[in-house]
């Protein structure tokens, strides 16, 4: 065969081509991995700053503070000097973010009647779809999973403190607890990943941290900017020291700004003008050329933005548009957008107001219009109103609102439980003191520039009562009243200051009777009515109004039902006092105010009935109101009770000194620790708990029940 293939020296052509075809089959696999691989993906990091104004950012304005971090990212990044919220609120700022579209097609006009839709797509949910890991750190309440922003996201961590049923929990977080958790996500991330980081510190109220309450002391707000560049500069050099930055869009914005004051609006939430709207946006992109970009850009441009630098198919639905261009220096034609500031309108029933920037111009719907020209007035002193033609611009609003409105707009409308109104109370958001719709009116004294100097002093009597001054309070609400006799915030404030403020349960219940007869349609009126005749035992009086009323609130208000429940439950009906309880707890199957009340009534009637099954069904609702609130003092001072009416003294006792625990100097409690040690034998115990519900209480008891009190005392003595 040697002869065969060799021929004076040469390879026999037959057999040479078979080895070439060898040769090409081994080396194939070879070649192919030496391919160039594909490009890799960047990383996506978004970081919004609760109420930043772009003029405190450094980079747009050295004149109040420097930010040197912030600072540092606009130095290799790109800068936009007219970048405008379209909403001035923070859950539908959000949802313009990371739905690309406006509250005409999403539906969320504000933080507190409103979710996202879980059939909206998500920029966390196209970023996951296209293979990378999603993670997001909220700081805030308003930004709470119950509200729809975390679908698509690996992680969503808004762990802002213990959940419970008391409104004085922990709303909020500082940005250094938002940030910390973050940094931990992306170093156990394999790229790509899209991180959205939020912080809230500049919200009202203001109160930076040392050093900077120290530096800021007569500018807090501009403080707790401070604080937060310095806490995003230690996050960006961590990001640095673990070479992740290099890799990484990073897309830096505001949600809104805060007006400070100016325009007569303390905060934001209520006008549009550009102290709230104007935000800062900086974009970094690894690689490219740093500028600044002039042309009016909005939040719906962020989401195909991503798009476009990732190479993603952008969405067709997206309102907003790639900013890509501009950031590369190319041409970018001026279009017009839309704005609005609809929480007083859905909040308390004030007229909408609503408006479009288009091109220098900005042109403001409501029922006293504005025009100003941005070009030679951005800080909107001369209204243009009157001199100017307003039927180009109006029609300019009216084409836009009727292209990108969605008939599915209106399902995202959803009315709070109570616990979640109060929260977002808490953190300063203005709420429910209307019904939604109810300022419909385009009547001048409806425009929020009428209402909102009432709502001012309205306030101010508050923080007067607050600090101790109630007469001066009441002063103000009863000149408020005057001028407006439909002002319903001034008659529930009244009512407060007169019944807490003063002791004077009739005049509070008469304010309340008068203001609902002239504000029907006000529920911040009627759940204070309702709740001041109980407390004052005039049961039946609120369920007559109650019975009466026809406000759709009532229907997702789990607390209004338990109260009401109590009500029922002190003039002996218990049957439909354990219907309004479940009705409570079908609104929000997790309150565990409604299982607290609906295990107290079980007990009575266990005890008045001795019916076992209630004693046992009082157990376990006890229970369930701990487990799902595990610091709520008085479920646990219940089961206590329950367990020594039982005979079970070391499950009482360690029940009521936990509760005690959570709420320290409640007579009952003192008073029943004493009987359970006294009773098994431990008069040491005993004695201390008897002194010290002696010591606080005594003046409260009758000469019978201090003479019981004493004896006991001096049998733990012997």
């Amino acid at each position: 065969m040697k002869d065969a293939i060799i021929k004076q020296g040469k390879l026999c052509p037959r057999a040479f081509f078979p080895a070439i075809i060898f040769g090409f089959m081994i080396l194939t696999p070879f070649l192919r991995s030496a391919s160039p691989a594909p490009p890799k993906k960047p990383n996506v990091l978004l970081i919004t700053v609760d109420t930043l104004r772009a003029d405190r950012v450094s980079c747009y304005d050295a004149s109040h503070l420097k930010t040197p971090h912030i600072d540092g990212l606009a130095e290799k990044g790109v800068l936009f000097t007219r970048a405008f919220a379209n909403t001035s609120t923070t859950l539908p700022s959000h949802a313009n973010i990371m739905l690309g579209v406006s509250p005409l097609y999403h539906g969320v006009h504000e933080n507190q009647h409103f979710v996202v839709r879980k059939e909206l797509l998500t920029l966390a949910e196209h970023m996951k779809a296209s293979g990378y890991a999603t993670g997001a750190f909220v700081g805030a309440f308003p930004l709470d999973r119950k509200f729809g922003l975390a679908q698509g996201f690996d992680v969503y961590d808004d762990d802002f403190g213990h959940r419970s049923s008391e409104v004085k929990m922990d709303l909020e977080r500082k940005a250094e607890d938002v940030t910390s958790p973050a940094l931990s996500w992306v170093k156990e991330q394999a790229s790509p990943w899209f991180l959205w980081v939020h912080v809230y510190d500049p919200h009202d109220p203001y109160s930076p941290p040392a050093p900077f309450d120290e530096t800021y002391a007569s500018s807090p707000y501009d403080g707790e900017v401070a604080y937060v560049d310095d806490v995003l500069g230690v996050f960006f050099d961590e990001l640095k020291s673990a070479r992740i930055l290099e890799d990484t869009v990073v897309i830096f914005t505001g949600d809104h700004g805060e007006s400070l004051g100016q325009h007569g609006e303390k905060t934001h939430g209520f006008f549009a003008y550009n102290t709230t709207l104007w935000i800062p946006l900086i974009i970094a992109e690894p690689g490219i050329k740093p500028r600044k970009v002039e042309s009016a850009v909005s939040h719906l441009d962020i989401f195909p933005t991503v798009c476009d630098l990732l190479d993603l198919d952008s969405p067709g639905h997206l309102q907003g548009r790639s900013l890509t261009a501009a950031m590369r220096g190319r041409k970018f034609p001026q279009r017009d957008f839309y704005f609005e500031s609809l929480s007083p309108h859905y909040s308390m029933g004030w007229a909408p107001l609503q408006g479009v920037i288009s091109h220098d111009f900005k042109f403001i719907k409501s029922p006293i219009e504005e025009l100003y020209d941005l070009k030679k007035d951005f800080s909107e002193q001369e209204n243009l109103a009157e001199a100017g033609d307003l039927n180009p611009f109006r029609k300019k609003l009216d084409d836009i609102i009727a292209r990108d409105a969605s008939p599915e707009a209106e399902q995202s409308g959803r009315t709070l439980d109570r616990a979640s109104l109060e929260k977002l109370r808490a953190l300063g958001y203005v709420g429910g003191a209307a019904a939604a719709g109810a300022g419909e009116d385009s009547a001048p004294r409806n425009d929020v520039k009428t209402l909102l100097p009432f709502y001012n002093r309205a306030n101010e009597a508050w923080f007067l009562y607050q600090a101790g001054n109630v007469g001066k309070g009441i002063g103000i609400l009863k000149e408020i009243i005057s001028s407006r006799k439909d002002f319903d915030v001034a008659y529930a404030h009244l009512a407060t200051l007169y019944f807490e403020g003063q002791g004077k349960t009739d005049e509070a219940l008469e304010v309340l009777e008068r203001g609902f007869s002239i504000n029907p349609n006000s529920y911040e009126i009627l759940y204070k009515y309702i709740v001041y005749l109980i407390r004052t035992g005039r049961n039946d009086k609120a369920v007559e109004l109650a019975s009466a009323a026809r406000l759709r609130q009532m229907d997702y208000d789990p607390e209004l039902w338990t109260i009401l429940g109590v009500a029922y439950q002190n003039t002996g009906d218990f049957e439909t006092a354990r219907l309004a309880f479940e009705k409570a707890l079908r609104i929000d199957p997790r309150y565990p105010k409604a299982y607290h009340n609906l295990a107290f009534m079980q007990f009575v009637l266990a005890q008045k009935n001795k019916d076992v099954r209630a004693f046992q069904a009082s157990l376990e609702y006890y229970k369930k109101a701990i487990e799902l609130d595990p610091e709520y003092a008085a479920a646990y001072s219940g089961l206590g009770d329950a367990y020594l009416q039982a005979g079970n003294l070391e499950g009482g006792i360690i029940c009521l000194e936990r509760s005690l625990e959570l709420q320290p100097d409640q007579g009952p409690v003192l008073y029943n620790l004493g009987l359970a040690y006294f009773n098994k034998g431990d008069k040491i115990k005993a004695l201390d708990f008897f002194n010290r519900f002696k010591k606080s209480f005594a003046g409260r008891l009758s000469s019978a029940q201090r003479g019981e009190l004493d004896s006991l005392i001096k049998k733990c003595g012997s």
